[in-house]
């Protein structure tokens, strides 16, 4: 993809805002837009992929693959921090080196590269370029899942806090059809609400939409 971008697209998606001449002239505006674009390229991958899927299956794969170390995995495999080290004004080559080195700008990059390519070549070969570079992600992911309660409990643990609990808001329906309520609490704070047939059923959709509501690791 990189190859493929104009001139002035290919700078500004490798330059980082330590030697940018403004703040706006870094990637950072090119990663924020590759986020969105790359979750969107992905969801629909993924809709399309696995037709008997669940919504929360869905949310679980795509956080897995639309993540700060997916990402990484993939800049590094394209080589942007090398990229970006060599498009660096000479004085900060050093620094570039350094900073390619972290996890945090490797995933940034790829994703201001993302941005880049859907403003840039467009829709159709940007799409083309992120389902072949994150091709085994996407494969790998129904096996990586974790369970949404699972998952979440593991996310929110990994940050240092102490956990959530679950607290049943309520069911309808007749017995022989009941759905069930749950919302998911860090604290007082609720983090995720969900409905299912049974009790276990509505806390996984409650954590799945905490999941969700959290976004992409990062």
């Amino acid at each position: 993809m990189l190859d493929l971008l104009p001139p002035a697209l290919r700078s500004e998606a490798l330059t980082h805002r330590e030697w940018a001449p403004r703040r706006t002239g870094s990637y950072e505006r090119l990663e924020f837009l590759g986020d969105s674009v790359l979750g969107v390229i992905v969801t629909a991958d993924l809709f399309t992929r696995h037709p008997g899927r669940a919504e929360g299956d869905l949310t679980r794969m795509r956080q897995r693959i639309v993540s700060r170390d997916a990402c990484a995995a993939v800049a590094d495999a394209c080589g942007l921090p090398q990229a970006m080290a060599a498009a660096a004004p000479s004085d900060r080559a050093d620094d570039a080196r350094a900073l390619g080195a972290s996890r945090n700008v490797k995933a940034a990059l790829a994703e201001s590269v993302i941005g880049a390519g859907w403003l840039g070549p467009g829709p159709g070969p940007t799409t083309a370029a992120v389902l072949g570079s994150f091709a085994d992600w996407i494969a790998a992911a129904p096996s990586r899942m974790l369970d949404a309660k699972s998952a979440l409990q593991e996310r929110v643990q990994g940050a240092g806090r102490p956990g959530v609990r679950y607290e049943a808001t309520g069911q309808d329906g007749p017995p022989q059809d009941r759905t069930f309520h749950v919302a998911v609490l860090e604290g007082v704070h609720v983090l995720g609400r969900g409905s299912g047939r049974s009790k276990q059923a509505a806390e996984q959709a409650a954590a799945a939409a905490a999941l969700s509501a959290m976004g992409p690791v990062s």
